[in-house]
């Protein structure tokens, strides 16, 4: 694939939650992309990734309030998609945001490098601040803000490699990662205080290092690859159709491998359904428990934190970026009413937090609505940020990060 050759002021349309947003709201770049040629379709296709964030959001909002999967039916089976694959999406298009910052093209060095380098630590620290906070407060969501932060500084020193290269490492800690969490998750359970006294910092709500890093619900051993993954999707030029093209079929390839594979291994061996009591456990997550079990490491679910789970949401985020990107720029009547969902894409870190706020009074128990309740979740997110957009550059809460990371500038 090519690298990245666009001029560098396209890169400020692609924003994850704690980035900094377009410079003009995603009303404006539609305006502009049907006004003008060659420079409007480049807008086009950039806010695709905030158009693909928006879904990232939105899946996690079908998680957390939709229907049962169990229910079963076209809406059941589409609530059952969005299980951890969405998360898996919105992990990867924060690796995107990590190289903006760093500089796509040819990555940031001497004191533009080191401001930049501020700049992710400033960002992590908010949202393992900001994680920790919303943990405490008993949410029934499990938070991913914590565990993003953590991720944003393990990735820090790959900030600087080529696509190719992190595609490699990629590729690599997804084939072991997996493997080696579950060999420390079976140690540190084995341990009179199931690894508690071995954290080196008092643990808070459930947020320690040992739990960001192996043993909580996203833990960095095994999530790792999904940032990485859009690293090296962020190198490439997003604008070019044959990139596009390569990630879609990649992405094919590794769904295709992933939950094939499981449905495969699951169908040779009956005894591995038989023993996780989950005999949809290839691709769903609605059954079962690991419970520590190494026939585990044979699904794909989400959320199971297998190689085959992590190739197959890595794909499965690969086929939607590359559909987002294709149809902001291939569909021009699509720009202005996709605006609203490109908007709340622009500010999903403000969206994410109000919908778990939004979420407190029902305790420590998720409902099951139906989905006209999930709708009217999405309807209450889209309208106030279009509106909002519709007179601000930046969302309430990525403008405090965003103010927060004008601290780097002192850095020499």
């Amino acid at each position: 694939m090519t690298q990245e050759t666009p001029p560098a002021e396209r890169e400020r349309s692609e924003t994850e939650p704690d980035a900094p947003p377009p410079e003009r709201d995603a009303t404006a770049a539609g305006h502009d992309a049907m006004a003008a040629g060659r420079g409007a379709t480049t807008a086009g296709r950039l806010v695709g990734i905030d158009l693909a964030r928006c879904l990232a959001l939105f899946g996690m909002f079908a998680a957390h309030v939709g229907p049962d999967p169990a229910d079963g039916g076209a809406t059941g089976a589409l609530t059952e998609v969005t299980h951890g694959r969405s998360m898996a999406l919105f992990a990867l298009l924060a690796g995107v945001t990590l190289v903006i910052i760093g500089g796509r093209v040819t990555p940031k060095t001497g004191r533009p490098g080191r401001q930049a380098a501020a700049k992710i630590v400033i960002r992590a620290a908010i949202l393992l601040v900001l994680g920790t906070a919303l943990t405490m407060t008993g949410t029934p969501v499990e938070v991913i803000l914590a565990y993003y932060g953590l991720f944003f500084l393990l990735a820090l020193p790959l900030i600087r490699l080529r696509a190719r290269t992190l595609a490699l490492i990629a590729a690599v800690w997804t084939l072991t990662g997996p493997q080696l969490s579950y060999v420390f998750q079976r140690f540190l359970d084995g341990t009179v205080d199931g690894g508690t006294g071995l954290d080196p910092v008092t643990r808070l709500s459930g947020r320690a290092v040992l739990d960001l890093l192996v043993t909580g619900t996203y833990p960095a051993l095994t999530y790792m690859p999904f940032v990485i993954a859009g690293m090296a999707v962020g190198r490439l030029d997003l604008t070019s159709t044959a990139v596009r093209v390569r990630l879609a079929a990649l992405g094919g390839v590794l769904v295709t491998l992933a939950y094939g594979g499981s449905w495969l291994a699951f169908r040779l061996f009956p005894g591995i359904p038989d023993a996780t009591g989950a005999p949809s456990a290839w691709w769903s997550d609605a059954d079962g428990d690991p419970d520590g079990r190494a026939v585990w490491l044979a699904a794909a679910a989400p959320h199971s934190e297998t190689t085959l789970s992590v190739a197959g949401g890595i794909g499965t985020s690969l086929l939607v970026i590359a559909a987002a990107l294709a149809a902001v720029d291939r569909l021009p009547w699509l720009r202005r009413p996709a605006a609203p969902l490109i908007a709340v894409g622009t500010m999903s870190l403000t969206a994410y937090v109000a919908h778990i706020v939004a979420l407190l009074p029902l305790g420590t128990d998720l409902p099951e609505w139906p989905p006209h309740i999930l709708i009217g979740f999405m309807l209450a997110v889209t309208l106030p940020a279009f509106a909002w957009s519709r007179y601000f550059r930046r969302g309430p809460l990525e403008y405090l990060v965003y103010s927060a990371t004008k601290a780097s500038r002192r850095v020499r």
